[in-house]
């Protein structure tokens, strides 16, 4: 049923206890056990009004007020003052509260959960066991009111079915049903046993989250992964806006500047992209040095993957007055590998040979058979590497000299991950003031 009622004030103080409020709201805080000078009984109302002082922004938001007999859907706005935390509530729906099954026909939660949870027919939570935000980090008091799925990120198994949306069409229990809690990023169980209602129909579940017993190896690593998805998130689009902005500068969209600011934004572009070229490898280095990673075996051809890669670079070659040989290229050379890897292989060796190569250098690209290998050849002109570096290279963010401008220290070190995952290896034969040959090879198709 729709009410409309005046819009409930109420004003705090800095210290988030209530210093005065209309009499409907007086009223609607005293039921739920609050007074005057005291915290606001309502959890959301109280989380609300610590977010907005603790962020100096106004918050709102639509929550369920529990108010004796009745739940009040409400929108909510916190705004912050000089002097606290002022209050406004507009109740938008009044309707039956929701209530655990009454007794003879108790649910009970499914059995071992690390701790429970029940929701009402729409999947919105109802209740959430008391000690369960602080121990496993999420908000428990934002979370009542909302939808499961604002708690979980549901996920299919193995055959892509969500078990749980399975369990509401057919009004069942269900276990096993994979999920992530969305604000830690751990990766838990649901389970859920019916409740319904006095006519026999579906109102929701008594659920229970199962967490995960993992090693402390194992849960470092879970960590990490999360940690690196979340760097991922926060850094990818802040830089992508550095780049674009910083090329904006640089060639002068807005009008004619300075040359040294224009190439103030050049240095700034080309460092964003470098960082993006981090987190690119950091997200490669996570995926490779997982057991379970693997490589599809799509049936390529070495000579069309060198020919593209080599097409990728030819404007910084071009740029740095380097020329690509890839007069070797014409004659397809089959192999077993996956194409956007082996890409990926062959960029970062000729990238390399083009940032190591001085102006006038030659870069040339070879292809060859050897037996059951398919082999594709980086040559270059450039400094050379002495044998005591030449396996070095191949480590964990190592450089042949780290003192000089270039990459992370990442590309080779994946580089031969991703040939060794594929069967074959990734080598270099090279001399000081020689060049250097990296060799790709492959097992031949």
């Amino acid at each position: 049923m729709m009410i409309d009622p005046p819009i409930l004030s109420a004003k705090l103080d800095a210290a988030d206890c209530l210093i005065d409020a209309d009499p409907a709201f007086l009223a609607l805080n005293e039921r739920a056990g609050g007074a005057i000078g005291a915290p606001l009984a309502t959890p959301q109302l109280a989380t609300m009004v610590r977010l907005a002082r603790r962020l100096r922004i106004l918050v709102s938001r639509a929550v369920t007020i529990a108010d004796a007999d009745l739940d009040l859907d409400c929108w909510v706005r916190a705004t912050p003052t000089d002097q606290g935390v002022s209050l406004a509530i507009s109740p938008t729906r009044e309707r039956p509260a929701w209530r655990s099954p009454s007794a003879g026909g108790v649910v009970p939660p499914p059995a071992g959960a690390d701790w429970i949870w029940e929701t009402d027919a729409g999947l919105r939570l109802q209740r959430i066991a008391p000690d369960a935000g602080a121990r496993f980090g999420f908000d428990a008091d934002a979370a009542l009111g909302k939808p499961l799925t604002r708690l979980f990120a549901l996920e299919g198994g193995d055959d892509g079915v969500l078990t749980l949306l399975e369990a509401v069409a057919a009004a069942e229990d269900f276990d096993g049903q994979p999920a992530v809690l969305r604000e830690s990023g751990a990766a838990v169980t649901l389970a859920g046993h019916v409740r319904r209602d006095g006519s026999g129909a579906f109102a929701g579940f008594v659920g229970g989250t199962f967490h995960e017993r993992v090693s402390p190896a194992r849960e470092a690593e879970a960590l990490g992964d999360t940690f690196n998805r979340r760097l991922d998130t926060i850094l990818r689009g802040p830089l992508g806006r550095i780049v674009a902005n910083a090329d904006s500068i640089n060639a002068g969209a807005e009008g004619p500047i300075d040359p040294h600011y224009a190439d103030y934004a050049a240095d700034i572009a080309s460092a964003a992209r470098h960082l993006m070229g981090l987190i690119d490898d950091l997200a490669d280095m996570q995926a490779i040095e997982r057991d379970d990673f693997t490589v599809e075996d799509e049936g390529i051809d070495l000579a069309d993957v060198t020919r593209r890669a080599a097409g990728l670079l030819a404007v910084r070659a071009a740029n740095g007055g380097v020329t690509i040989d890839r007069s070797d290229l014409d004659k397809p050379l089959a192999a077993h590998g996956e194409f956007r890897r082996t890409l990926q292989i062959m960029v970062n060796l000729i990238g390399n040979a083009v940032r190591y190569s001085p102006r006038g250098a030659t870069i040339w690209l070879k292809l060859q058979r050897d037996g059951d290998r398919a082999i594709a050849i980086v040559a270059d002109q450039g400094k050379g590497i002495a044998p005591e570096d030449q396996e070095r290279i191949f480590g964990k963010f190592e450089r042949v000299d780290p003192a000089e401008a270039g990459g992370n220290g990442l590309g080779l070190y994946i580089a031969r991950r991703l040939a060794r995952a594929m069967g074959g290896d990734l080598t270099v034969d090279s001399a000081p003031d020689a060049g250097a040959r990296f060799v790709l090879t492959l097992p031949a198709a």
